[in-house]
């Protein structure tokens, strides 16, 4: 087998592994990655990316149809779903036809094809050490027959979509992944999992014409967010149209050519053009060899690492929806980052999962960091709650949104700022201003005293600190 040295090979280039190359050229490391698809991987491809595309369109949609109340009259308003499609394809390129170029810029070798660990013949260490630990030495990475070696591996392969059980995917049952590259708008359309990920398909397909139906197993859309947000969102998904059902399960799920039959919990059966399978997703570690190389995995699969990234192997790391925490591809980015920065000698910090933005991009929006209400009640935390709706500021009026809502979880003792809530326009740009106080080290009571700009949502988001503080000027 030819081979071929680096200091540093990436397996993946998604915005994991892609960021990670990027800034291990920057350090001076002689830097491949390894793609066995897509240069920018499934992010960029097939889910982040395309999704958000998509719902641009779905976003233009709803502005059109209610343009008549802001006294712009647009007429009847209707979609052009190749043309909708065309644009997402035309998006994905640009993106990835940049990554690609900044491979270029930073010298990294780009290498087509699947990769896995060589053996590690009881060489590896476990779990101490940057790279370039003294006695280390280089670690082998086969990719179709050709042999890499290099002294550091960065692990970025992402994950895999999974199904439900007793449901196989295939034919008119799709995963997120296909439900954004549907060649035809779907009359009717239901989506099983109504996390971020399926609460953006059913938004997105509802606005743009389709008959939806939402199912999620839990109480309530969106579990893992805030209580109070998620009744919100369930709100705002049933004024799109859509019959969303909680609490609920499908079964006797049979497909056929163009169509898919299934009963749900009272027993009623249905039938669609598409059923979205969106009930999360695996690490994608099958072909990597791991345990061959010395690489342990954690009781829920994923690979085991410390707070620098590190692997049980020596000079190996493991970032994004490898490991443990939130499946978010800014979450992947910054851990290829700390990766590269420990192989190369330097002081890291491991990430706060808990303080890393979410962000969803359904209508409305939603954004959030930190505890809900529930988990800082439940950790004994003293707990002050500031909530204010969009409508009590200006620029919730003047744009248009008076239903969204600002919810700020704190510590009375402290002033500590412990978690963000919002839903309605632009949360997901919003909620970057409670992130950044927490890094900050400020809290709630200095939120309430930062100047904001007259007529803005972010207002809101002042005032919410005010309500935490206990002097709510607006509401």
């Amino acid at each position: 087998m030819a081979e071929a040295e680096f200091d540093c090979v990436v397996i993946g280039a998604g915005p994991g592994g892609y960021v990670a190359a990027i800034r291990a050229a920057q350090l001076g490391m002689k830097t491949a990655v390894v793609e066995k698809d897509t240069v920018g991987g499934r992010c960029l491809n097939y889910a982040c990316i395309p999704a958000k595309a998509v719902l641009r369109s779905a976003d233009l949609a709803s502005e059109a149809r209610e343009a008549g109340e802001f006294g712009v009259n647009v007429g009847e308003v209707s979609i052009d779903f190749d043309a909708v499609q065309k644009r997402r394809e035309k998006v994905i390129s640009t993106l990835t036809g940049g990554v690609a170029g900044l491979f270029k810029k930073n010298g990294i070798e780009s290498i087509a094809g699947e990769a896995s660990l060589a053996p590690s013949g009881g060489a590896g260490g476990t779990g101490g050490g940057g790279a370039g630990s003294e006695g280390d030495g280089p670690i082998g990475v086969i990719v179709d027959g050709r042999q890499l070696t290099a002294r550091t591996v960065i692990l970025a392969t992402g994950s895999v979509r999974r199904s439900i059980p007793g449901v196989e995917l295939g034919g008119p049952i799709i995963g997120t992944e296909e439900a954004w590259a549907l060649a035809k708008l779907p009359k009717r359309l239901a989506v099983v999992g109504a996390g971020a990920s399926g609460a953006e398909i059913a938004s997105g397909y509802a606005r743009l014409g389709s008959e939806v139906m939402l199912i999620e197993v839990a109480e309530r859309v969106l579990p893992a967010e805030d209580a109070d947000i998620s009744r919100l969102v369930e709100r705002g998904l049933k004024r799109q149209g859509m019959q969303v059902m909680t609490g609920t399960t499908i079964e006797d799920v049979q497909a056929g050519k163009d169509s898919v039959r299934f009963s749900h919990g009272s027993g009623e059966a249905v039938e669609v053009d598409r059923l979205v399978i969106a009930a999360g997703r695996a690490p994608d570690s099958d072909s990597l060899g791991l345990a061959q190389a010395g690489v342990e995995l954690d009781e829920r699969g994923c690979v085991q690492v410390d707070g620098a990234q590190r692997t049980s192997r020596a000079g190996v790391y493991a970032i994004g929806d490898l490991v443990r925490g939130p499946a978010l591809a800014h979450k992947a980015s910054d851990e290829g980052v700390i990766a590269v920065e420990d192989a190369a000698g330097r002081q890291t910090h491991p990430l706060s999962y808990v303080d890393i933005p979410r962000a969803t991009f359904c209508t409305p929006n939603v954004g959030s960091f930190g505890l809900t209400e529930e988990q800082a009640r439940e950790q004994d935390h003293e707990v002050v709650v500031g909530k204010v709706p969009y409508g009590a500021v200006g620029g919730g009026t003047v744009y248009g949104d008076r239903t969204g809502l600002v919810k700020v979880i704190g510590d009375a003792r402290y002033g500590e700022l412990l978690g963000g809530h919002i839903v309605g326009s632009r949360a997901t740009e919003l909620i970057q201003e409670l992130v950044n106080i927490r890094m900050l080290e400020g809290g709630f009571p200095e939120l309430a005293r930062i100047v904001h700009g007259h007529p803005t949502l972010s207002e809101a988001v002042m005032e919410a600190g005010r309500a935490a503080d206990g002097w709510l000027i607006h509401g």
